[in-house]
């Protein structure tokens, strides 16, 4: 994302960023299908096996294609201090979350928010941080498009884990079939990501990532009706709409926030965006597994337990629409970029 910021013209960047995550998305699509093709006729270890050439093919063609240097924070020291205890701290949190409601949970979660509160301290301190916290003191739409992404990764991420149980449960789909028909929602993000990311180079992407986030917030709360009579339509008009709110959100919110940064922080933006990302996977994952711990405990999913198992995908999909509704505050509170970086 740094790369093809550094390289396309602002006026041309959300055209440039909906195709980098149209991309994303689409591999997301294929990766599901794919794979479950894959295992049903050449076993499992075949999609580790089609990974080795992909990966191959894909160095090959970075340094062919990939000439020059973008970089423009040279001279300055690597933060290796500040990566490690980032580092560690982001395993402890991960780890918690998983762990929870166990004490063990609790006290990795305790020293994860103490290693974050260290980063933090050291990072306002030294020269040459991982990190600029002074960014997002100095910088509202850096600051509030980065808690947006994380509101909706976090509101989002563990749907297709709730469905996809849903429908092999209380359906009782195969694999290969559930899989089939939540790949929908990512398709849909591929196709509106495109659309979005090149409206953004018109449109203010605030009002673009907004529009999205209340879509999203929308269909969370179609989510909450769900129950073991819902007709299958009706869940593929949620993911539709799923995946509509998701692509208008990300292509304009990646955006405003590789707008907002002067050239010598469009890596540390682009990291900040994935990080983001990956928390918010974290949390979402980590809230659905919490009420499942709290809902049944530590069983199978059992035709006895399809009830609770309701009931805590229900608690989670409101937890998830309230936080989306809130994200769509944080969203609109930023100002508008500045034109032309």
């Amino acid at each position: 994302m740094a790369i093809l910021t550094s390289v396309y013209p602002a006026n041309e960047r959300g055209k440039a960023l909906g195709f980098q995550v149209a991309s994303v998305y689409l591999g997301l699509s294929l990766g599901p299908s794919l794979g479950g093709v894959l295992t049903h006729y050449l076993g499992w270890r075949s999609i580790f096996w089609v990974g080795l050439p992909l990966g191959i093919i894909t160095i090959i063609a970075t340094f062919w294609k990939l000439r020059g240097e973008w970089s423009e924070a040279k001279g300055e020291k690597f933060d290796v201090t500040g990566s490690i205890i980032y580092g560690v701290a982001l395993v402890a949190l991960m780890l918690g979350l998983s762990e929870l409601p166990a004490m063990i949970g609790v006290w990795l979660l305790i020293a994860g928010v103490i290693g974050i509160t260290l980063f933090i301290m050291l990072e306002l301190k030294i020269l040459s941080p991982v990190l600029n916290i002074n960014l997002f003191r100095q910088n509202a739409v850096l600051a509030f498009a980065n808690l947006a992404a994380l509101i909706n990764y976090s509101a989002t991420s563990a749907i297709s884990f709730l469905l996809s149980l849903y429908l092999q449960y209380l359906k009782d789909f195969s694999a290969q079939v559930a899989g089939l028909v939540l790949i929908i929602q990512p398709v849909m993000m591929t196709l509106v990501s495109l659309f979005a990311g090149r409206l953004s180079d018109r449109t203010e992407p605030r009002l673009l990532a907004s529009i999205g986030m209340a879509i999203t917030t929308a269909g969370l709360i179609m989510l909450i009706f769900v129950d073991a009579n819902t007709n299958l339509a009706f869940i593929i008009m949620i993911l539709v709409i799923q995946g509509i709110g998701f692509g208008l959100f990300s292509s304009p919110n990646s955006n405003a926030v590789m707008s907002a940064v002067e050239r010598r922080y469009y890596g540390v933006a682009s990291g900040m965006l994935g990080t983001m990302r990956l928390i918010g996977q974290m949390l979402s994952l980590g809230i659905a597994t919490l009420l499942f711990s709290l809902y049944m405990g530590q069983v199978q999913i059992t035709p006895e337990f399809y009830p609770l198992f309701l009931d805590s995908a229900h608690t989670g999909f409101i937890i998830f629409a309230v936080l989306c509704f809130l994200g769509v505050f944080a969203s609109l509170t930023r100002r508008k970029p500045v034109a032309g970086r």
